[in-house]
């Protein structure tokens, strides 16, 4: 059961004129959570929908639903400064900064690789910015010549995480392998999160073995991702998260419509399902979990 509307901010105006592709609108406002969870990964500063909702109004509406946090990340030069200034202006988010894996190229091929990544262990340094990420291997968009910046980048980023004792996010996509290989051979940082966990059982247990964080986003909720609901089924209950990645990746029945961090309990509750859990027990883990992988929001 959940509300007929989108919560107030994100509903377009009448007069607005894209009003008719409702592919375009937000889906309805949920039914809350019994117990508060946080979002782990979302992107503030990207539009996906009929219109543009800011900071405050978008944790008021998330905050209503209980999501009271939120993870806000940062993918370039320009997302990560607005990661900052989002965590200082709201204390309902905390911040991950990187160079996207899709990125680092561009950067490279401009000869700007380097200050960028220096920039961003800069931003790193506000206490509010508790990861580095995303960053990673991502084989489906990025090919050829760009995958020795993409290998190098990433490394790069392990290496500002460790020094600084901050948490690592991955972006891994079609690529398991090969993040993992990375990650032992450069050691991994302390606490490192798969987000939009990708992958299937094998992944799930060697993020186990490790003790890898698997945060799982809308997608497991997709109907032909048998792989996500078998992997999350025998992940450890300590290493599991939960995340949206809006405004994309929005869960069943909406996929396809702009997603946001007010859309977390309908993955939550499908978690439940697989994970055959009480519905707030499983929420009050996945609070623990998430404090226990980024640190207090207090």
């Amino acid at each position: 059961m959940c509300n007929s509307l989108a919560p107030a901010p994100y509903r377009a105006s009448s007069g607005a004129t894209e009003a008719s592709d409702s592919r375009k609108e937000y889906p309805p406002a949920p039914e809350p959570l019994p117990v508060p969870v946080m979002d782990n990964h979302t992107h503030l500063d990207f539009r996906h929908g009929l219109i543009e909702v800011g900071v405050a109004d978008a944790m008021d509406a998330a905050e209503a639903v209980g999501v009271q946090g939120a993870i806000q990340v940062g993918c370039d030069l320009e997302s990560s400064r607005f990661t900052v200034q989002a965590v200082q202006a709201d204390a309902r988010l905390l911040g991950a900064v990187a160079i996207h894996p899709n990125d680092a190229p561009i950067y490279a091929g401009r000869g700007e690789l380097e200050s960028a990544l220096a920039e961003i262990e800069e931003l790193a340094a506000h206490p509010r910015i508790r990861a580095i990420g995303e960053t990673g291997l991502d084989f489906f968009r990025t090919h050829g010549e760009g995958l020795a910046h993409q290998r190098y980048s990433f490394r790069r980023h392990i290496d500002i995480a460790k020094r600084l004792g901050l948490t690592l996010q991955i972006h891994d996509r079609d690529a398991h392998d090969d993040v993992v290989q990375v990650l032992k051979e450069e050691g991994a940082p302390e606490r490192v999160v798969f987000h939009c966990f990708s992958g299937d059982e094998e992944l799930a247990r060697i993020c186990n073995e490790n003790g890898w964080y698997m945060s799982f986003a809308g997608t497991m909720t997709f109907k032909n991702a048998g792989n996500l609901r078998a992997a999350l089924s025998i992940a450890e209950p300590s290493r599991i998260l939960v995340e949206t990645d809006s405004p994309f990746l929005t869960p069943h029945p909406y996929r396809g419509r702009p997603n946001a961090s007010y859309m977390v309990p309908y993955t939550v509750r499908s978690m439940a399902e697989v994970t055959e859990d009480d519905l707030s027990e499983l929420c009050a883990r996945l609070a623990e979990n998430t404090v226990n992988a980024y640190g207090s929001w207090g």
